[in-house]
C-alpha cells in the first residue's frame, strides 16, 4: 500500500521508463501523506537522467477517488487536515505538470476529484473502456480542479460537469481529443507502456527541452489557477457550508 516506483523492463536497463503506481485501498482516496509521497515519487523519477517518460498508474478498481474525506472528518482540532490536503494536492498536481519528462496517465475505473488534477496535468492519457472522469466536488463540500477539467473538455461542458457533479466516459474524452487511446481494462498497462516506449525512444535531452517548451506556451498558469480555486475551498470550510455538505455527500441540498 502507498506509492511505489518501478521499471517495466527486465534486467538492469530501464529503457527510459519509470512507472509510478498508487495503491491506497479500497478506492485510492489519498490521505495527506499520500499526496506528498506521490509528488516526491514523480519528481524523483523525472529528475533521473536515465528516465525519458513516466507512466502514472494505480492499482485496484479505480485510478483515483480524490482526497480521503474520512481523514478530514476525523480531524476535530481545526483545519489541519484540510490545509494538508490542499497543499498535498497542489504539490502532486504540480509535480506531474512540472515533471522534467512527459507523463502518461494510465486510467481505469473512476478518476474523480484529485484524479482529475493528476490526469489534467499529465501529457497524455490512456484509459480503459470503463473509465469515467468527473469532479463531484460540490457533493463533497469542496471546490477545485476545474482548472484541470478544463484541459480535458471544452469550456461549457466543463461547467456543466462541474455544476452537476456528473462524469464523462473515456470514449467521450477520446472524442474531445484529450484521451490518446481507449482500450479494454486488461490491455491498459500495455497500451500505456506502448506510448511511453515511443516517447522514451527520443533523445533524453531533447525530450526535456520539448517538455519545458510546451509548458512555457500554455495559455493558463495551472499552478496559479488551481491555487485561486483552493482559496474558495477554504472559504467554504470557514463558512461551515463545506462540513454540512460533506457530511451528507450533497444529498441534503437535493431533498
Amino acid at each position: 500500500m502507498g506509492v511505489s516506483t518501478s521499471s517495466p523492463e527486465k534486467g538492469p536497463e530501464k529503457n527510459g521508463i519509470a512507472v509510478v503506481t498508487v495503491d491506497f485501498p479500497p478506492v485510492n482516496a489519498l490521505p495527506v501523506r499520500g499526496w506528498f509521497d506521490l509528488a516526491d515519487a514523480v519528481r524523483a523519477a523525472g529528475s533521473d537522467p536515465g528516465i525519458r517518460c513516466v507512466v502514472l498508474a494505480a492499482e485496484g478498481r479505480g485510478f483515483n477517488a480524490g482526497v480521503d474525506i474520512k481523514e478530514m472528518q476525523r480531524d476535530t482540532s481545526g483545519h489541519g487536515a484540510l490545509i494538508g490536503a490542499n497543499r498535498g494536492c497542489f504539490e502532486a498536481f504540480a509535480a506531474v505538470y512540472e515533471c522534467e519528462v512527459p507523463v502518461v496517465a494510465a486510467v481505469q475505473g473512476f478518476c474523480l476529484g484529485g484524479g482529475i488534477g493528476l490526469v489534467g496535468n499529465a501529457d497524455a492519457i490512456v484509459a480503459s473502456e470503463d473509465a469515467v472522469f468527473g469532479l463531484p466536488e460540490l457533493d463533497r463540500g469542496a471546490l477545485g480542479a476545474a482548472t484541470h477539467l478544463a484541459r480535458l473538455v471544452p469550456q461549457h461542458l466543463m461547467r456543466a460537469l462541474y455544476y452537476t457533479s456528473r462524469t464523462a466516459t473515456a470514449a467521450e474524452l477520446h472524442a474531445h481529443g484529450s484521451v490518446w487511446r481507449v482500450v479494454p481494462r486488461d490491455e491498459l498497462r500495455a497500451a500505456a507502456l506502448e506510448l511511453a516506449r515511443e516517447i522514451a525512444a527520443k533523445d533524453g535531452q531533447l525530450i526535456r527541452l520539448a517538455k519545458a517548451a510546451i509548458n512555457g506556451i500554455d495559455p493558463v498558469d495551472v499552478r496559479r489557477s488551481y491555487r485561486f480555486e483552493q482559496g474558495f475551498t477554504f472559504e467554504a470550510n470557514l463558512g461551515g457550508v463545506a462540513d454540512r455538505v460533506r457530511d451528507t455527500f450533497g444529498k441534503e441540498a437535493t431533498e
